[in-house]
């Protein structure tokens, strides 16, 4: 009897990892290689003109297995255009983990929000599995205000990164947990049965409100708040494609940056575009752009609200590079880009590193992923 109850639980524990990472299935169908554009959104020119020459906030912007073909593909099927081209300062920055040539999102995560190399799967340790502080963590003892969003689940291995310490990114109850034990003021996302439907028995959402969290599941809801502490947790467990969520990132980060602004101490706050990399390992072209476009927008956002507030340094890059996607055809003023991959999991590709604010003129040249959070770290006087 105990080892069938032993069987039952490895199953369960089995299918419920397997549904956190069914976006890698990749389908052969032909009609996903080539995104057809629709209609283009406006793209505006925000001012260079900023109040210092270090930023009082910083808004780390990741593009989950974004590389240089994404972007210009999402240039493509937008008329040849993109919100990152406000961006001056460019560089590259090398993905690599401590013990693999091609990373995954935890190592590559944890990379971007502590400064440390780790191992594949590894959530905010060094290689020997001792937790790393991150930059979340530091803002917060200086009593700055501290946010997320993901259009994942939230205890997903790239936001969990910021906030969270375990040896493993499967540990999805655990990272929630984790939640509890900071003081971030806001983080929206999906994850919502990994704060309630727990092996544990705890409610999270009740020891979050009990914190004094403002807990909602509808983004209208959410987008409504503007002050004190706010968990969003809009999915069961990842957000649906975009099509289905509509303008969740953009309405989100706005509403975050909004909230955590009132801080006379600054702040920084995590974005992530996840599914951008769900459409490299699905191999899918029209998921890839759609996700690369919902991000733009997303960053055209926060450009309007950086370029008004004079000290804020965005920093836009990828944990990583997914699908080995290439562009073989297309046309700019039809918005028709022609997808083909070589994989369908993670490159060891450079990836893209664009910085706008305060700063940004120390986010140039070819860096290791580490350099970024030293570099903000820095700037921030951590």
């Amino acid at each position: 009897m105990k080892k069938q109850l032993i069987s039952i639980i490895a199953f369960v524990f089995a299918i419920s990892v397997t549904a956190q990472e069914n976006y890698k299935d990749i389908s052969k169908a032909d009609s996903v290689k080539t995104y057809i554009g629709k209609s283009f959104y406006q793209v505006k020119s925000f001012p260079q003109n900023f109040s210092s020459k270090t930023p009082k906030n910083v808004i780390l912007m990741i593009g989950d297995g974004m590389g240089f073909s994404h972007v210009f593909a999402g240039m493509t099927a937008n008329g040849g255009h993109l919100f990152l081209e406000n961006f001056k300062y460019t560089g590259y920055a090398k993905t690599q983990s401590s013990d693999n040539y091609i990373t995954d999102s935890a190592a590559g995560g944890t990379a971007l929000a502590s400064g440390h190399k780790t191992y594949n799967k590894a959530i905010g340790v060094n290689p020997d599995s001792i937790p790393v502080k991150t930059i979340l963590e530091m803002a917060e003892e200086k009593g700055m205000s501290t946010g997320l969003v993901s259009t994942s689940a939230i205890t997903h291995a790239t936001p969990a990164s910021f906030i969270s310490h375990e040896a493993k990114r499967s540990y999805y109850e655990d990272i929630a947990g984790d939640f509890l034990k900071t003081d971030v003021d806001v983080f929206i996302g999906g994850g919502y049965k990994h704060f309630t439907q727990r092996k544990d028995g705890r409610n999270l959402v009740s020891e979050l409100e009990k914190k004094g969290y403002t807990v909602l599941r509808d983004m209208n809801e959410i987008s409504k708040v503007k002050s004190g502490k706010l968990a969003g947790l809009t999915a069961p467990e990842h957000n649906p494609r975009l099509s289905e969520r509509k303008d969740m990132l953009p309405v989100a980060a706005s509403t975050a940056v909004n909230i955590l602004s009132n801080n006379k101490k600054g702040f920084f706050m995590m974005v992530e575009g996840s599914q951008i990399d769900w459409g490299g390992h699905q191999n899918n072209t029209i998921y890839l752009v759609e996700e690369m476009l919902d991000f733009d927008q997303t960053i055209g956002k926060m450009l309007e609200f950086a370029s008004q507030n004079e000290e804020t340094l965005i920093v836009i890059t990828a944990d990583h590079e997914t699908g080995g996607f290439s562009i073989n055809g297309g046309n700019i003023s039809k918005g028709i880009v022609k997808g083909a991959f070589t994989t369908g999991g993670h490159t060891a590709s450079m990836v893209p590193v664009f910085a706008y604010g305060p700063g940004a003129e120390n986010f140039t040249g070819i860096m290791e992923n580490t350099d970024i959070a030293k570099r903000i770290i820095s700037l921030l006087g951590f």
